[in-house]
């Protein structure tokens, strides 16, 4: 990997030396320094994202005021009943390219050591179809049924009450294979049922479905539906290499997270491979970052975490296109503002190929003492925070003062687009050959 620039150590020695954000990271200051810049913002609050700053190809439209990704739907099938999926990613280039995914080769890595983290489906065909796909019969679905409940704690989080919407069975995974094929794809169940759809209180859909929009046909040039049902997902926005990007959360192995995140609780995760995993051999997980008691307040440009979500975003309250006072809230920087790790557009091969959809959640809970120094600032690169949790443990923990790193959370979060420019480079990097949780490997560019 190349280096750019001159190695930079931060000694946490020196004295009257402050740690301060700047555009998306933490870097050495001196305590009486003018004030940083503010970080980037979250990106443009209206109209449609161009369609050269959308990543996942088959992507309908991005709606940046109502905050939604238009994607195509699917129907399937579970013990003879309807179901809706997307599709979002595909483990093989091939695949990938041929449905308009993104490409996450770690994806195969999915069923080591854990056979259901995968479902393994079939597909079945009418004998007169003509341009129409196959049917896929899944092995486990997830029940839209319960109620979410989302109730603030003293501060915001924990919440005092937590209880997902949407609950997956113990065969569900949004991962699945069909029967006879190497490809795993992510392709995640949004709906269940023939309609219609419940996309107020989600009681058979999702909780980001915000529109359903059935196949037309009547338009369609030739035989077949060349207008295919299509449903419009509530988006998530965040940061990697210091850039504003767009994603959707679409399952967690985790109740709490789930709930917080508007998504599928799917236990089945939990087996996947492998625990802190990361970029070693064998790991279908990448790193997400979010934090939990960074600042709050909806125009404050250094807000973000879960307090900020719960307190800012309207996080208790259904999702829908009526409540045009979330989708305004989000779309102006309501969202816990999560840093992800590997990106679809990253320059070296080796960290686009090290893309994943399945986020292994890294907690970081600022201490009394950068809040008190106002140094809980915004985040937006990846190894400017393993740094600073590696050399300033007096800033940055997990929840309760623990020493920084995995808490065994996971989402599924396929990226969509990015709102300004490009991710590109890190706004640091780690030394050649380092194992970059630790100390002394990082260098500036």
């Amino acid at each position: 990997m190349k280096i750019h620039g001159r190695r930079w150590v931060l000694r946490s020695s020196l004295v009257g030396v402050a740690v301060a954000s700047m555009l998306a990271g933490v870097v050495g200051a001196q305590a009486n320094a003018a004030p940083p810049p503010a970080p980037p913002s979250t990106g443009a609050t209206s109209g449609i994202l161009p369609v050269a700053k959308t990543i996942l190809p088959s992507a309908v439209k991005i709606d940046l005021k109502n905050e939604f990704v238009r994607l195509p739907l699917h129907r399937g099938e579970f013990n003879g009943k309807t179901v809706w999926y997307v599709i979002t990613e595909a483990s093989e280039q091939g695949p990938a390219d041929d449905l308009g995914l993104n490409f996450a080769p770690k994806l195969a890595n999915a069923s080591i050591g854990c056979q259901t983290c995968v479902q393994n489906v079939t597909l079945t065909g009418a004998p007169d179809n003509v341009f129409g796909e196959a049917t896929v019969h899944f092995a486990g679905v997830p029940d839209f049924s319960p109620t979410r409940v989302l109730k603030a704690g003293p501060n915001g989080f924990p919440p005092s009450e937590a209880t997902p919407g949407a609950v997956g069975d113990a065969k569900y995974s949004p991962f699945i294979r069909v029967a006879g094929s190497t490809t795993v794809y992510n392709a995640p169940i949004v709906a269940v049922g023939d309609g219609p759809f419940d996309v107020e209180h989600h009681t058979n859909t999702a909780e980001r479905v915000l529109a359903v929009h059935p196949a037309d046909e009547k338009d369609a040039p030739g035989p077949g539906p060349f207008h295919p049902a299509s449903v419009d997902l509530l988006l998530v926005r965040g940061f990697d290499s210091g850039k504003p990007i767009l994603y959707i959360s679409t399952d967690s192995n985790d109740s709490t997270t789930a709930v917080i995140e508007r998504a599928t609780y799917a236990p089945a995760l939990s087996g996947t491979a492998f625990s802190g995993g990361d970029d070693f051999l064998g790991s279908v997980r990448e790193r997400i970052f979010p934090f939990v008691n960074g600042q709050t307040g909806l125009g404050n440009p250094q807000a973000q975490g879960l307090i900020h979500v719960i307190k800012d975003g309207h996080a208790t309250e259904d999702a829908s296109l009526s409540n045009t006072a979330l989708l305004k809230a989000l779309s102006e920087g309501g969202d816990p503002l999560n840093v992800q790790g590997d990106f679809p557009t990253l320059t070296e091969n080796n960290r686009r190929a090290a893309y994943s959809p399945l986020w292994e959640a890294q907690f970081g809970e600022w201490t009394q003492k950068a809040i008190d120094q106002k140094l809980n600032v915004r985040q937006t690169d990846e190894f400017q925070i393993l740094k600073l949790a590696a050399e300033h443990p007096d800033l940055l923990t997990a929840p309760g003062g623990k020493p920084y790193g995995s808490m065994k959370a996971l989402i599924d979060c396929p990226v969509v687009g990015y709102l300004t420019t490009e991710p590109q480079e890190d706004l640091i990097r780690p030394v050649t050959g380092s194992a970059v949780d630790f100390p002394g490997a990082y260098s500036q560019k």
